[in-house]
């Protein structure tokens, strides 16, 4: 059983402004190790961490796969979540690589033409702000780029999220299925508010082999592990 990533140097401060691990870090820990075998055999080149915040769950998978085995890309629209994640990185001895910007927006500004379209990403992770609120104030929440950006997901919870599933490229007018390599897996936490299995009949219609992959019960939340994985 891996260690969960020490985060001494992180103090309550600091969680003013960035999101603090919480049982839907832990289940996402939990879901990882679970497949820890399956993720190592894939032997994967670029893993990428949609809102790192305090980089617990980029430096737990460093930590499985062994540090320098994949390049670690955490994105965060919170320049403060990604100085975090930079320091959690360097405590656990593990080399993330924090970049502020919106979703996958740095990654497809990078990638060029046929490389992006072929698909770059061997596992994608995601805790997604999935509570639900009023548009309102999920719009302002994410355009500040604060901590309430971390958990104002809109009327179902799912707007980030199902833009990241429906149009991650829209220039190549593709989905979350256009990024992930062959064989590429995406990982994601959802609530009972977010509609599970709709969200996993969503994936499937993409041509994607999704399920639940780990489920648990959290004082009045019901959280679950969603695994999506691109045929090879």
């Amino acid at each position: 059983m891996l260690p969960t990533p020490s985060l001494g140097h992180l103090s309550k401060h600091d969680y003013l402004k960035v999101y603090e691990p919480a049982e839907d870090t832990f289940i996402f820990l939990d879901a990882l190790e679970q497949d820890a075998d399956e993720l190592r055999r894939r032997e994967p080149r670029l893993i990428v961490e949609i809102g790192s915040g305090s980089g617990c769950v980029s430096a737990f998978i460093a930590q499985i796969l062994g540090d320098g085995a994949a390049a670690v890309l955490c994105t965060d629209i919170n320049s403060f979540a990604s100085e975090c994640t930079r320091k959690t990185g360097a405590a656990n001895k593990t080399h993330l690589e924090p970049v502020v910007t919106h979703m996958l927006s740095a990654l497809s500004s990078r990638a060029q033409g046929a490389e992006r379209a072929a698909g770059l990403i061997d596992v994608l992770l995601f805790n997604p702000p999935y509570v639900p609120t009023t548009e309102e104030e999920e719009a302002i929440a994410q355009r500040e780029g604060a901590l309430a950006g971390s958990w104002a997901g809109g009327s179902m919870g799912t707007n980030l999220l199902n833009d990241l599933i429906t149009s991650v490229d829209r220039r190549e007018r593709g989905g979350i299925e256009t990024v992930l390599s062959p064989g590429g897996v995406f990982y994601f936490v959802a609530i009972k508010q977010n509609d599970p299995d709709a969200l996993v009949k969503q994936l499937r219609d993409r041509g994607l082999d999704a399920d639940i992959a780990l489920s648990r019960r959290a004082g009045r939340e019901h959280l679950f592990i969603i695994r999506a994985r691109k045929s090879v």
